[in-house]
């Protein structure tokens, strides 16, 4: 059933439905037809946008374009008698099937999502950085005058990097780690016989960060080659010994064969 609506002009006031427009509709039809042959549904209704301006709304048959509707938006001059077609146009609905809204490829990427071959850049900005010894706020220069003077006394130094973490990066990795699967709260820990601390295969990070975490270098820990906290733990701790070792056998005692008339071997 066609159900005349309105929207309001700029001015705030609500445009009226012009009526030649309004019964135009077997004219709206035919050129949502012209764009979609075959994909023209019932008509569900006309809208005014502005004065002797409306829009008829068709039902979309297609099956890939569920919830959308054709808009065919028709118009008349002042003292004209006759519909002019404007524009014809498919679109969703309240339950149309839509495509995610667009994202930069810098904001879509996550964590672990660098793999071989793709190059994630480093935001000039990024507030888990600061400029290392090689230039402070001119570290990323190339400008070969000065840069490569610089880059050569700092290389014989030792002290190359570029960019170093800020407090602010340190604490973000801290939080995310303790967080994590590297951190204490988990399956792993609860159940472990003891804490990373303990444990002769933790070796501990330099700097700031080794006051809570280290890399766990046994090959039988699911954390192998991987940080933990001080308090994480696993079923690998160093510490666990066999509480029974294997019984030594007693020598083998060996049986003598004898053949019988008519049996086998015994």
């Amino acid at each position: 059933m066609s159900v005349p609506t309105a929207t309001r002009t700029r001015a705030g006031r609500a445009p009226k439905l012009d009526s030649i427009l309004a019964e135009a509709v077997d004219l709206a039809r035919e050129a949502a037809e012209e764009e979609g042959p075959g994909q023209v549904g019932e008509h569900l209704g006309v809208q005014a946008e502005d004065d002797r301006v409306v829009s008829h709304l068709f039902g979309c048959t297609h099956p890939g374009y569920r919830g959308w509707r054709w808009s065919v938006t028709l118009s008349r001059a002042s003292r004209a008698r006759r519909a002019t077609l404007n524009e014809v146009v498919l679109l969703p609905g309240e339950d149309a099937l839509l495509a995610p809204s667009w994202t930069p490829w810098a904001d879509r990427i996550e964590g672990g999502d660098v793999t071989p071959g793709v190059v994630m850049p480093t935001p000039d900005d990024d507030p888990r950085l600061e400029p290392g010894y090689t230039g402070g706020e001119h570290a990323a220069d190339t400008d070969p005058a000065e840069a490569s003077i610089t880059r050569s006394v700092v290389a014989e130094l030792g002290l190359g990097r570029e960019r170093v973490l800020t407090p602010y990066g340190r604490d973000e990795a801290t939080e995310r780690w303790l967080d994590g699967e590297p951190g204490p709260d988990n399956e792993s820990t609860r159940q472990a016989p003891g804490n990373c601390v303990t444990c002769g295969y933790f070796v501990r990070l330099q700097g700031s960060l080794g006051r809570q975490f280290g890399v766990c270098t046994n090959v039988w820990s699911p954390r192998d080659a991987g940080v933990v906290s001080v308090d994480h733990g696993c079923g690998a701790h160093s510490d666990v010994v066999a509480e029974q070792r294997v019984a030594e056998l007693p020598p083998p005692v060996w049986e003598t064969v004898e053949v019988t008339e008519g049996s086998l071997f015994t």
